[in-house]
C-alpha cells in the first residue's frame, strides 16, 4: 500500500472512491450552477434591451412607451445582481416621461405623480448602493421639478413651506452628490435649471448655468465612460448640448446662431430627438428671423435719419 494511503488509513480502492465522489460533486455543482448563471445572463440581456428602448423613447418623446417600459422592468428587480440599476432605469423612465410632459401642457398633477414615483425609484437605488451618485442626480432633478410644478402658474407660492421643503431636498441631494463626484457631467446638467433661476448675487444666474453646462460638456468629452455596461448611466453629451442651445436662445442677449450650432450638434448624436428637432430648432429659426427683421428695421431707420446717434 502506498505510504500516503497508509498515512490516512485508506487503500487504493478507498482513494478511488473519494476521487469518484469528488468528481461527481463537481459535476453536480456545474449542473446546478451553470443553468443559474445562464438564466442571470439572459435576464441581464433582456433588461438591457428594455433600457435601450427607454432611452430611445425618451428622445422620441414617447410618453406612453416610457410608462409601459417602466412596468416591463419591474420583474428584473428580483435579480439581485442588477436590482439597483433596474430601480435607477425605472426612475429614469418616469423622470423623462415627466420632462417630456412639460412640452405637452400636461396637467401638473400628472407630472407630479410621475416625478414622485420616479423619486421613489431613485431613492430605492440610492439606499441599496450609497455610493451610486446617478440615483441622487435623478432624485435631485425630480425634487426640483416637483417644486417647479407647484409654482408654475402661481409664483406667489414660492415661499410656501411645501415648496421650500422641496428646495431644501434639492440642496441636500446636491450636496450628497457633489461629495461623490462634483464634476459628474450628468450632475452639472441636472443642477443647471436650478442654478439658472438662482439670483446672481447668490451665485446663480444664466451665465453660471451656461458655465456649468460647458464644464460638463468638456468633462464628458474628455473622459470615456469607466464601464461598457449599458446598465451603467453614461448619457449626457446630447443633453448638455441641448441645454446650451436652449440657454443661448433664452439668455438676456440671445445668440440664435450659437443656439443652432449646439442644437445641430445634439441632433448629430441623436437625430430622432423630438424636442430638439421639432420644438427647439423651430424656436431658434423664429428667433433668427425676428433678429434679422430687427436689424433690417434698425438699418432703415438709421438711413432715414430717425435714429439719433449718441455722441
Amino acid at each position: 500500500m502506498p505510504e500516503f494511503a497508509k498515512a490516512v488509513g485508506q487503500g487504493p480502492r478507498q482513494i478511488g472512491g473519494c476521487v469518484w465522489r469528488a468528481a461527481l460533486g463537481v459535476v453536480l455543482f456545474w449542473t446546478m450552477a451553470v443553468p443559474g448563471a445562464v438564466a442571470r445572463d439572459r435576464s441581464r440581456e433582456q433588461a438591457i434591451r428594455i433600457v435601450t428602448q427607454v432611452q430611445r423613447a425618451d428622445y422620441e418623446g414617447d410618453r406612453a412607451a416610457l410608462k409601459r417600459l417602466h412596468g416591463e422592468l419591474e420583474p428584473f428587480l428580483a435579480n439581485k445582481e442588477i436590482a439597483v440599476r433596474i430601480a435607477y432605469w425605472r426612475g429614469f423612465a418616469l423622470w423623462r416621461r415627466a420632462i417630456n410632459g412639460f412640452n405637452e401642457a400636461t396637467p401638473a398633477e400628472e407630472l407630479q405623480e410621475d416625478l414622485k414615483q420616479a423619486l421613489d425609484e431613485f431613492n430605492q437605488a440610492a439606499q441599496r448602493d450609497r455610493g451610486f451618485e446617478e440615483a441622487k442626480i435623478g432624485a435631485l432633478s425630480c425634487a426640483g421639478l416637483i417644486g417647479a410644478t407647484l409654482i408654475q402658474n402661481n409664483p406667489a407660492r414660492l415661499q410656501d413651506p411645501e415648496v421650500q421643503g422641496w428646495w431644501a431636498r434639492v440642496r441636500q441631494l446636491t450636496t450628497e452628490a457633489q461629495a461623490i463626484d462634483a464634476e459628474n457631467p450628468r450632475l452639472l446638467w441636472a443642477m443647471g435649471p436650478n442654478v439658472w433661476h438662482i439670483p446672481v448675487e447668490r451665485g446663480g444666474g444664466p451665465a453660471k448655468a451656461i458655465e456649468m453646462y460647458e464644464k460638463g460638456l468638456e468633462v464628458i468629452r474628455r473622459h470615456k465612460p469607466g464601464s461598457n455596461d449599458p446598465l451603467e448611466p453614461s448619457w449626457g453629451e446630447p443633453e448638455l448640448l441641448m441645454s446650451l442651445a436652449w440657454s443661448n436662445l433664452n439668455r438676456a442677449t440671445p445668440d440664435p446662431n450659437a443656439a443652432e450650432r449646439y442644437a445641430r450638434s445634439a441632433l448629430a448624436i441623436v437625430p430622432y430627438w423630438h424636442y430638439v428637432r421639432d420644438i427647439l430648432i423651430p424656436q431658434i429659426r423664429e428667433a433668427k428671423v425676428g433678429q434679422q427683421a430687427e436689424l433690417v428695421s434698425s438699418s432703415r431707420k438709421l438711413r432715414s435719419g430717425r435714429i439719433e446717434l449718441k455722441q
